[in-house]
């Protein structure tokens, strides 16, 4: 079995996690790079305590996990953990839902609703998106954080709470301050803990994982039975910018398994713009002489495509006699 093919075992839930030390285990945050360590480490360290958390990270990368980590090895675990996307809802919804309304208080308040900050009652709540937050909003926001109380829509009377706030963000919000868009006191409230997770094209040795993981996880869903994915696969995937990260990933890995057939997951399995991308870019590897190998290999035929595969005026860009581009060819086992 080749350094990166991957053979699964029968059982999902025998899939490696990135901590699975008793005491202290991360469900479904998958992975071993010293990045994702970094943030795990990070997750103990505050996670039971009372600290306001920002989780900072691009899309896709799992920052909803990594909060119901932080609440899950918390001492409020026993308690509700209540996700919000403040980025969803039209700002009187959201107002509403956060900190609540008394009736008659706006059209269609026809009873008095309680919002998520009350009915957490010693639990988490989830701030997802917090970037988007409407700027009065921000101000009700901050004045829950400071002074543990909140004001419902057409209420006089502040309330009370008790609840641990984590927010997450996609955004820079450091240059959300500067351009006026977002409190600057807001954001060093959120911001006494930051935890940032890193792309996933800057932990590429967690792809591995991810890949088992995905496919164990989409094998009884998708009434399939893949086995094993190959090595040149999981090498192609590693070497991919994955914009969306785990999120696409996942996306792909779902995609390449309703349509393979068989009992393995291979390269021609893999959607055509993923296959057409390996084609003109090195896969990845540990390896220097194998990357050296696939750099020099993508350097020719980008020239051989420069010139429309004429190999004499090919030759004589890269700086080298038409015989051992021939040998090149062949030895790179380069397609025209």
């Amino acid at each position: 079995m080749g350094t990166h093919e991957i053979e699964l075992s029968p059982k999902p839930e025998e899939a490696v996690r990135a901590d699975n030390r008793p005491g202290f285990y991360f469900d479904n945050i998958i992975g071993n790079s010293k990045a994702l360590r970094n943030v795990l480490e990070m997750v103990k360290k505050v996670a039971n305590t009372q600290a306001t958390v920002l989780i900072s990270g691009d899309s896709g990368t799992g920052k909803e996990l990594i909060a119901l980590a932080l609440h899950a090895h918390s001492d409020r675990k026993d308690k509700l953990f209540l996700p919000v996307n403040c980025g969803a809802l039209p700002e009187t919804l959201l107002e509403s839902l956060l900190f609540g309304h008394m009736k008659g208080s706006f059209t269609g308040a026809f009873a008095n609703q309680e919002g998520l900050f009350e009915k957490a009652r010693g639990g988490t709540i989830f701030l997802d998106e917090i970037g988007e937050i409407p700027h009065h909003l921000q101000v009700k926001l901050l004045r829950a954080l400071e002074s543990k109380e909140i004001l419902p829509i057409g209420h006089t009377t502040p309330r009370r709470i008790d609840v641990r706030v984590l927010a997450a963000t996609n955004r820079n919000l450091q240059k959300e301050v500067e351009a006026g868009r977002f409190r600057e006191d807001l954001y060093y409230r959120l911001n006494i803990m930051e935890i940032h997770i890193p792309p996933l094209r800057e932990r590429p040795e967690d792809i591995p994982l991810l890949v088992e993981h995905l496919v164990k996880k989409h094998n009884p869903e998708l009434n399939r039975n893949f086995q094993k994915v190959d090595e040149d696969v999981v090498r192609v995937l590693m070497s991919l910018p994955w914009k969306g990260n785990v999120r696409e990933l996942d996306n792909v890995i779902e995609h390449t398994m309703i349509l393979a057939e068989g009992d393995r997951i291979t390269l021609k399995d893999l959607p055509a713009p993923i296959v057409a991308y390996s084609q003109k870019h090195p896969a990845f590897t540990f390896s220097l002489r194998d990357a050296l190998r696939g750099f020099e290999k993508q350097h020719i035929v980008r020239v051989l495509d420069q010139v429309g595969k004429d190999r004499k005026e090919a030759a004589k860009l890269l700086d080298i006699s038409l015989s051992s581009l021939y040998r090149k060819i062949e030895e790179l086992e380069i397609e025209e």
